[in-house]
Parts: C-alpha cells; structure tokens; sequence
C-alpha cells in the first residue's frame, strides 16, 4: 500500500471513534443519493414519457398562423409613361392539418408507449441492483475486516508463542525445530496479513465509489442471528422470477416496441389522408404586387399515395424485422441467465445455512484440539509444529464460519433481486442483524 493508502487505513481501523458510525440503511440512502446509474434511469423515464407526448402529438391537429406587413414601392414603365405607387401590403394565413388516415403515426405512438414502460421497468431494475451493490460491497468491508482481524489475532498468539519458545530454547527445553517451525508460521501470517490488508483497502474505495463519500465505522453483524432457509419450491420461484423480475419486463416491452415499429414500417406503403383548412387574406399577390383585398377559405381533403421510394421503405422494413428478432433472442438469453441466478442464489443461500452450522461445530472442534495440542505440548508429547497446525485450524475455521454468514446475507438478497420482489423492507431486515458497537482490527498503525 502506498503511505496516503496506509493512513487512510489507519485511521479507519484504529480511530473507529473518531468517525460516526454508519448503519446499512444510511450506506444506502448515501448511494441512492450519488449513484450515477440509478440517476440516468430516471432521466431515460422522463425521455421517455416526452417522447410518448411527441407521438400523440403528430396525431392531433397542426395550426399554424403567419402574418406579413410590407412597405412597397411599384415602378411601371412603359413606351409612354412610367407609373409609380406606394402603398402598405398585408398578408394573414392561417392554416389547420388534422391527419385523418395515417397508421404509421398510430404505431409509433403505440411504440413509444412501450419505450416508456421499457424505462420505468429498467429504472426498477436499477433501483434493485443497487440495493444488492449496497449489500454486497457493505458486508464485503465487513468480511474483509473479519479476515484481518483473524490474521492479527493470530499473529499476536504467534507472537507471544514465539517469546515463549525462544526463552525455553534459551534453557535448552525445546529443539531448534520447534523455534524453527514458529518462525516460518509467524512469516506465513504476517504475508497474508499483508494481502489482507490490501483485500480490505479495496472493499474500502468499492463502498467509497457506490456512494461517493468515505466510509465511517459501520455496524457490525450480532453474533445471535436466526440463519433460515429459503422456503419454497425452486421451481416455483422460477416461474415467479419470470413474472416479476424487471429485467425480464423491459426486455418484453422492447420486443413490443420493435414489432410496433415493424407495424410502422409497414403502414408506409399505406396511403396517408389529411384534412386541411386554410384561411388567407391579403392585398399583396406575386412579388408583392398590389391586388386589392382578397379573402380565401380552403377546406380540403388531402390523399398521399407512396408509390416508389428508392427502396427505402423496404429496406427500413428487413431491418425492422431483424431489430423484433434480435430482441427475441436477447429476451432468451435473459430468461436463461434468469434462471440460473435464481437457482444459484436460492442454492447457495441454503448451502449457506447448513455451512454455517457445520462451520459453528468445527469451530467448537478445533477449539477443544488446540486447547489439547497445548496440554500435549506442556508435557512434551506434543510437537510445537502440531500445535501451530491445531492454531491454525482453528483460526481457519473462524474464518469460514464469517465467510458463509456474509455468503448466506449477499445470496440472500441476490435471490430477492432475481425474483423482482427485493424493497427496502428486505434491506430494513438485514439492517436490524447489525449492532452498532465496533469489532474492528487492531494494531493496523504498526503495519504501516
């Protein structure tokens, strides 16, 4: 790490006091509040409806009025005499189109309706992903301060057997093997420790990035916490994912946006009919010439009947076509990786609940065998390299026991998102699985 690093780290570990402490609810509403994509959706939803506006409108009549005022001068010659006039020209219009027959018109306005949808669908799909970010990089700090936490614990016993051993060689009461075998363990974790570091740097600045502020001492999760299995059956949940999920429902409403616009394409080998009234009044004609006052009323019906574009229109069709089969396909590809979230996320939660029991027996286990190495080694019929081992399975089994309660909470609310029925209820629930009294590593500043 570099020193700026190192400090920062420092600080965070060794002076929790010093910052506020942080719950999962304000993490999130400190992401809600900066997190670029979930702005960007809402803007896309606010397109969206405009451009819905835009399609109504080109059904609805068009009026437009236009008005000129002229100060003119006429010369007139002839073989005779020349003439000339001065006089002040006017010219009112008004004019009215209302399309009365043109379907091209009609399904774009139905695919912008689907557009819109599309949005609102994506925007929900970006506010569920961020309550799983939030999730995942909160707990992946608070599983990165476990680990080193471990290391330094173990690192402190190393420590200290290290002292002990290195006075009882002094007397000649254990081999050089024994003071050998602690050394390269103390190495061992001081290396890891090392990485773990880093690991917890980078959880750090990942949270840090979601939410664009610094993160102050978080709430850690209580030890007394019912781990339950997900109920129901995983097919059934499948079938629920696939109605609910919001990815699933943007992509539907893309496809229905793209055959609308096949419809579109079509309607451009229709003939297109329109109404028109004009109302003109003037005392100018061409070039300005003067007239007389003239008033004209125009009420008509207007046909227009394609005949030959370039190949344009067909064209604007295959590619139509191939736009509705492209998200046809992208739709599949949704549904499968659907499926498969759903499943890993509900399997893996469960795996977690019986990983965390088994974890919490081996932890028991490999407590009672370090306790018993360590007798063992008082008497002599232990060797110190079989109680680093015992040390060390224990240590290990700490580890996993954090590793599966944090796996169980992300693949919990991953399995939330993939069925689309996460809310911030499900987020208010973890929230109340931490306590605000700080676990956190210590002697980072020697590290340094």
């Amino acid at each position: 790490m570099n020193k700026i690093t190192s400090v920062v780290l420092c600080l965070f570990l060794v002076y929790p006091h010093l910052a506020r402490a942080e719950d999962l609810l304000t993490v999130y509403q400190q992401a809600i509040d900066a997190d670029p994509t979930l702005k960007s959706a809402d803007i896309k939803t606010e397109i969206g409806a405009a451009q819905k506006a835009q399609a109504l409108g080109e059904m609805l009549p068009q009026v437009s009025a236009s008005a000129n005022w002229s100060a003119n001068n006429q010369r007139q010659s002839s073989s005779t005499a020349a003439n000339t006039s001065n006089y002040h020209g006017t010219r009112y219009t008004l004019s009215l189109n209302q399309s009365v027959i043109d379907f091209a018109k009609f399904w774009n306005w139905r695919k912008a309706q689907e557009i819109e949808d599309q949005y609102n669908s994506e925007l929900t799909e970006a506010q569920h992903t961020l309550m799983v970010h939030v999730v995942e990089k909160y707990f992946g700090v608070l599983e990165a301060e476990d680990q080193l936490s471990f290391l330094q614990t173990e690192r402190q016993s190393t420590e200290k057997q290290l002292e002990q051993i290195n006075r009882q060689f002094a007397k000649s009461l254990v081999k050089i093997t024994d003071l050998y075998d602690v050394e390269a363990r103390l190495d061992q974790i001081k290396a890891s420790e090392i990485e773990a570091e880093t690991i917890l740097t980078t959880a750090i600045e990942s949270l840090k990035e979601l939410t664009n502020t610094t993160p102050a001492t978080l709430y850690r999760l209580r030890e007394s916490i019912d781990y339950k299995n997900l109920e129901g059956n995983l097919e059934d949940w499948i079938a629920v994912a696939k109605s609910e999920n919001p990815t699933l429902a943007a992509q539907l409403h893309t496809i229905a946006a793209a055959s609308n616009d096949v419809a579109v394409q079509k309607s451009r080998y229709l003939p297109v009919v329109d109404a028109q009234f004009n109302y003109y009044d003037a005392n100018t004609g061409y070039q300005s010439s003067n007239i007389g006052q003239t008033e004209t009323q125009v009420a008509a019906i207007n046909v227009n009947v394609p005949i030959f574009t370039g190949g344009v229109t067909t064209h604007r069709l295959f590619e139509a076509n191939q736009r509705l089969e492209l998200s046809k396909t992208e739709n599949e590809a949704k549904i499968r990786a659907l499926i498969k979230e759903t499943s890993d996320a509900y399997l893996s939660a469960n795996a977690s609940v019986r990983r965390i029991d088994a974890s919490q027996k081996a932890l028991k286990s490999t407590a009672k065998a370090r306790q018993a190495k360590e007798t063992g080694f008082k008497y002599g019929v232990e060797t110190m390299s079989d109680v680093l081992d015992a040390q060390q399975q224990e240590f290990k089994a700490k580890k996993e026991l954090s590793k599966a309660k944090y796996s169980y909470i992300k693949n919990r609310i991953r399995f939330m998102q993939a069925t689309g029925l996460i809310t911030e209820e499900n987020l208010s629930e973890v929230n109340s699985w931490l306590q605000a009294e700080p676990k956190q590593p210590k002697e980072a500043a020697n590290k340094s």
